[in-house]
């Protein structure tokens, strides 16, 4: 691997997840996890379709938006992402990651029509999708900012970390050294060395973070855990 493609890996971006804040106090937990040390705000959208929670919509993301200048990096579990595309971006919302299992069909338009918005896009994938659908999403024209691989089933907080996922992570890494890769779920201070090893650097977590004694802690450990894989190259090797 060439050092100076290596220096091209991005950063590490800590990303909590709002699903487990108080939702009657969004705007407070929104300015308490920045000065926490978070560097995005992780939105879980669920239509109650896709997956069988129902959550919250761009009306909240558009409130939450007089209250917070941060990243807030929109995460839809839903059937038609397309439809919602429009009123995320009135919202405010600054990433749009959109599933690739609902959008075979349509992808680019939908790439497109995000970034023409000015958000960034992002493609998820569940646990038991081949990584090599979204090889096309990276490698287009107008292609993606950003690889989400859940590490539990999407649909609900609090489950337990895959570490069978890993694999994905980091073949992205090693094909994509310059792509931002998020993992997301069972993400906490006894799981991050996995996942920064393997490669991601954007990090969602949710209950570790919200139901910790110390979320700066937390979120310092999980920064560290990215410093310190990205210092050896790990992934690489």
């Amino acid at each position: 691997m060439d050092k100076n493609l290596e220096m091209k890996v991005p950063g590490a971006k800590i990303a909590p997840s709002m699903l487990s804040s108080d939702f009657a106090n969004l705007a407070s937990e929104a300015k308490f996890i920045q000065e926490c040390g978070a560097d995005w705000l992780h939105m879980d959208i669920m239509d109650g379709h896709y997956v069988p929670n129902l959550t919250i919509g761009a009306p909240v993301i558009k409130s939450l938006r007089k209250h917070t200048k941060m990243f807030m990096d929109c995460h839809l579990m839903v059937t038609n992402p397309m439809d919602y595309v429009d009123e995320f971006v009135k919202a405010g919302a600054s990433g749009f990651t959109f599933h690739v299992e609902v959008s075979k069909d349509n992808w680019q338009e939908l790439v497109h029509k995000i970034k023409a918005g000015g958000m960034r896009a992002g493609v998820a994938l569940r646990p038991g999708t081949p990584i090599e659908e979204v090889f096309p999403l990276v490698e287009s024209e107008e292609p993606v900012d950003m690889v989400l691989v859940m590490t539990v089933e999407p649909g609900f907080g609090g489950q337990s970390f895959m570490p069978e996922t890993m694999p994905k992570v980091n073949a992205l890494r090693r094909k994509y050294p310059h792509l931002d890769i998020e993992v997301d779920g069972g993400l906490s201070p006894a799981t991050i060395k996995q996942a920064a090893e393997a490669g991601a650097n954007c990090i969602v977590a949710g209950s570790a973070v919200f139901g910790a004694k110390d979320p700066a802690q937390v979120i310092t450990t999980l920064r560290k855990g990215v410093d310190d894989a990205q210092a050896s190259q790990i992934f690489f090797k």
